[in-house]
């Protein structure tokens, strides 16, 4: 009969449990890297209007965000810019005259948006939160990309100015600055019969996925058969074992007598 200790069952334990934990830290560490303000989506069509969110995620453990101040563009100033209300902040519009008037709807326009600031009124972001905060803009460019410098307020009183744009695509910097780009959507080649519009599926060489999200997926998944590996190893290592199976059989000639 193999049998096995209680300590050695707690140290496969304790080895199954240490490995499982390893790999679920493995599988957060790209989140966290990456809890930076961002505009959601990334990308709108060019030249005409989008509602966006700058989605503000809370990176202190010991305190909440308070403030959201987002600045427009300065060198592709908008005509439009709108916001929707939001339970639990207050939001101000701050405008700039421009040295160049621009055009809109057949109209010279001389002033626009230069910020937009969200205020809490209660207890605002707070740690391991986000919040998205709406705009509408317009009109849109038509090629190109917007960047929105970005002050985030702390209770503590720490401000974080993200406002940081790489001119190396491959290096994020450490503050970048939410940015939208401007691309046309898709549209399918003249002689297909391919369907466009809503009912369309993305085809795989139109899509964006770089496959970077099946790395957490797959490391989830080899925690998960580590811990249940483990867990059978100390269920089948710590079974009692069947005495009958340790009795002799029984033979036709003692089942006679």
């Amino acid at each position: 009969m193999f049998t096995t200790s209680i300590p050695a069952r707690r140290t496969v334990l304790r080895i199954g449990v240490g490995v499982a934990a390893a790999l679920a830290a493995a599988v957060s560490l790209p989140g966290v890297a990456q809890a930076h303000i961002s505009i959601q989506p990334a990308a709108a069509e060019p030249g005409g209007f989008s509602v966006v969110a700058f989605r503000v995620p809370n990176e202190r453990d010991d305190a909440s965000t308070t403030r959201v101040q987002v600045t427009m563009p300065e060198d592709q100033p908008l005509g439009s810019v709108s916001t929707t209300p939001i339970p639990g902040w207050t939001v101000k519009t701050s405008t700039r005259q421009l040295d160049q008037p621009i055009e809109m709807f057949g109209q010279q326009l001389d002033e626009v948006v230069s910020k937009v600031t969200w205020t809490a009124t209660g207890g605002g972001i707070r740690p391991g939160q986000y919040q998205d905060f709406d705009v509408s803009l317009g009109q849109l460019p038509e090629s190109g990309e917007l960047v929105f410098p970005t002050l985030q307020t702390y209770s503590s009183g720490e401000k974080v100015n993200w406002n940081q744009v790489s001119a190396d695509d491959a290096a994020e910097p450490e503050q970048p600055a939410p940015t939208l780009g401007i691309a046309a959507a898709p549209t399918a080649q003249a002689g297909t019969d391919e369907p466009t519009g809503a009912g369309a599926q993305e085809s795989p060489a139109a899509s964006t996925d770089d496959g970077s999200d099946l790395l957490p997926l797959a490391m989830s998944g080899a925690a998960l058969v580590v811990s249940l590996l483990t867990a059978l190893l100390v269920w089948r290592r710590g079974r009692p074992v069947d005495r009958a199976q340790d009795s002799p059989p029984h033979t036709l000639e003692s089942t006679r007598t």
